[in-house]
């Protein structure tokens, strides 16, 4: 069932990348993911409300919140950073690009997580990096 989400997600962020250069013209990139953020928060707080789970907020640890909060950070940081690219440079090589997040995922979980590498997805962040460096270098 994971993966019905995850190629969901892929299409989302498909569509995410598609909306967002044509939505970006003209405008600074700032103020496009201030936008973008306010529209999350409105989503994301009512499918929170419709289903129940805004209960769950006072259980929350001082870990929880923490990590939460560093997650929140790097997803801001990585979505100015997305417009900005999508502004400067083209949505088929700014989208894969991006995805370098995936590798790095994997190497970042390997060493901090200390999650097992299987050959399959050694493999697959292999040919990331290296689809990666084929867009930015040719």
């Amino acid at each position: 069932m994971w993966w019905i989400y995850a190629l969901l997600s892929a299409f989302f962020a498909a569509l995410t990348a598609i909306f967002a250069k044509v939505g970006i013209k003209g405008v600074d990139t700032d103020l496009a993911t201030a936008i973008r953020t306010a529209v999350i928060l409105v989503i994301a707080w009512g499918i929170a409300v419709a289903r129940g789970t805004t209960a769950g907020i006072g259980g929350l640890t001082k870990i929880n919140w923490i990590f939460l909060v560093l997650s929140g950070c790097a997803t801001g940081l990585s979505w100015i950073c997305y417009f900005k690219a999508l502004q400067l440079g083209k949505v088929s090589q700014v989208a894969p690009v991006d995805k370098l997040s995936v590798a790095l995922a994997i190497v970042i979980a390997v060493i901090f997580l200390k999650e097992q590498l299987t050959i399959a997805q050694g493999a697959g962040a292999l040919l990331i990096i290296a689809g990666t460096f084929v867009i930015i270098y040719f």
